[in-house]
């Protein structure tokens, strides 16, 4: 399964001259966690999360309207591509302890995000998948157990 297959594709963005307010209000509004923060030709500079929106308003001592996205923002963007396999990302994720991707095309501008999250809904799903099946196969295999009983089998059954 590629990453293009689980993420979001819906990607806010702040720029590099926002404010923690505005990136704040952007993730409140979209029920979100963390914006990619791109640079005028809308390429990734950085991530925010709402951690830490609140750690560097609190360790800068200024209110959320006083601080630009940068002062608070990751430099260091960890991303994969929407072709990528998720084993691959999720892998990338557990290595630098992080809960979402960004997800870049070849010229360094989000086309999405994925998280860890997305990739355990898809593994619960997958289980439940499996688990139908298993029911699905013992339930026909058992039918066929009894339609292709010889007769006397079917008989004896009957009488007992």
């Amino acid at each position: 399964m590629n990453v293009k297959d689980l993420m979001t594709t819906d990607v806010k963005c702040c720029t590099e001259c926002n404010t923690l307010n505005t990136a704040a209000q952007m993730m409140w509004e979209n029920d979100i966690g963390c914006v990619p923060v791109v640079d005028k030709e809308g390429r990734a500079i950085g991530v925010l999360t709402d951690r830490d929106i609140c750690m560097g308003a609190y360790l800068q001592g200024v209110p959320l309207t006083g601080a630009q996205v940068t002062s608070a923002m990751s430099k260091e963007v960890f991303s994969c591509a929407a072709e990528d396999d998720v084993a691959a990302a999720e892998k990338l994720m557990k290595q630098n302890q992080i809960h979402r991707l960004l997800v870049l095309d070849a010229g360094g501008h989000p086309v999405g995000v994925i998280s860890l999250n997305d990739i355990a809904r898809e593994g619960a799903r997958e289980a439940e998948m499996r688990t139908a099946r298993q029911v699905s196969d013992a339930e026909i295999t058992g039918l066929l157990a009894s339609v292709c009983a010889p007769r006397h089998r079917i008989i004896e059954a009957q009488a007992a």
